[in-house]
């Protein structure tokens, strides 16, 4: 998988991209990433990259040229191009495995009060929110979604189970998990994890996540029978 991110500020890619299971997905060839700056695709002395919005609102917008340009030289047959902004729609494990097969991510970092639009009428596929909340700019987002997208790349986490067992997967969140000493300051592990029973210990685990999920997110119950 190619994914290039386009932003202001390519900086703050920098500890999230080379550290941890993303720097090896990378050593290893699985995934390649690339952050591109917006500034690099102006021809102005002063390499401007937003404008006053037409009508009179306030803040700046970011101007249509650069992120077309940028696009445009980046852009493949099999590119899909991704627009952070808290206008898209909400990001989820089932989209980010949507992504995983996508062999070309092309994600466009907002910022300022958003781009022109015009680049999410020509350019984008998709509009992404990664929650009901507003950030200085989309860098952060984009980081998070390049994040959850990549780990689900076959090869990348080392035990595939790791991916199959996380929250949402199946729609809940993953229960209570423990490891060694199996008793820390009088808490002890649940007897069923130490028992050698493995289909106690899938039974037990499932209605763990089930329980979780009924107290923390009813919402993703509704419609389920469980």
């Amino acid at each position: 998988m190619d994914i290039d991110v386009l932003t202001l500020f390519p900086r703050i890619f920098e500890g999230p991209f080379d550290e941890s299971i993303l720097k090896r997905a990378q050593e290893r060839g699985l995934v390649r990433v690339a952050v591109h700056n917006l500034r690099d695709f102006t021809h102005d002395k002063h390499r401007v990259v937003d404008d006053r919005p037409y009508g009179g609102s306030p803040g700046m917008l970011m101007k249509p040229e650069p992120i077309f340009e940028a696009v445009e030289k980046l852009r493949r047959n099999d590119s899909c191009v991704v627009l952070m902004t808290p206008q898209g729609v909400p990001f989820t494990q089932e989209r980010a495995r949507m992504f995983v097969d996508k062999p070309h991510l092309i994600v466009i970092c907002g910022h300022y009060e958003g781009v022109d639009e015009r680049v999410r009428e020509a350019l984008v596929h998709e509009e992404i929110s990664i929650g009901d909340y507003v950030l200085t700019n989309g860098a952060l987002a984009a980081a998070v979604v390049v994040d959850a997208v990549v780990r689900l790349l076959p090869g990348v986490v080392g035990h595939e189970q790791g991916t199959v067992d996380d929250s949402f997967t199946d729609g809940l969140l993953e229960g209570p998990q423990y490891t060694r000493p199996p008793e820390f300051r009088g808490m002890k592990v649940p007897d069923v994890l130490l028992s050698g029973d493995h289909g106690a210990v899938a039974k037990w685990r499932l209605e763990q996540a089930r329980q979780r999920t009924r107290q923390r997110r009813p919402d993703l119950l509704e419609g389920r029978e469980i």
